[in-house]
């Protein structure tokens, strides 16, 4: 495998390599976690679940199944609540340079 470099932009941005992106697997909107190792020079980006069973989970709830979203971010574990925290802070930023806020 080739060596690729990308420069790290002044707002601390970076471009995952297509190539890299394909051979495993990450896509739009994943959530990316960043672990720093012990010399400090090297940070592994690993890709996260947020939910578990979502596969197993059906997409149209029922009547009498409604589950408000402060409901279920409360339900998630405290490495689900903080991907989705992530997530949202990432998304929260990209509207505020286009000049907008989050929007559903």
């Amino acid at each position: 495998m080739a060596k690729l470099f990308r420069v790290l932009g002044k707002r601390g941005r970076i471009t995952i390599p297509y190539e890299i992106r394909q051979r495993v697997g990450f896509s739009y909107n994943d959530v990316l976690s960043f672990t720093e190792s012990g010399d400090g020079r090297t940070v592994t980006v690993k890709r996260e679940k947020i939910c578990d069973n979502c596969k197993s989970v059906s997409t149209v709830p029922h009547e009498d199944d409604e589950v408000t979203l402060f409901d279920f971010l409360n339900g998630l574990s405290t490495a689900q609540q903080r991907a989705a925290l992530v997530h949202l802070s990432v998304k929260w930023a990209e509207n505020q340079d286009k000049g907008g806020g989050l929007h559903a």
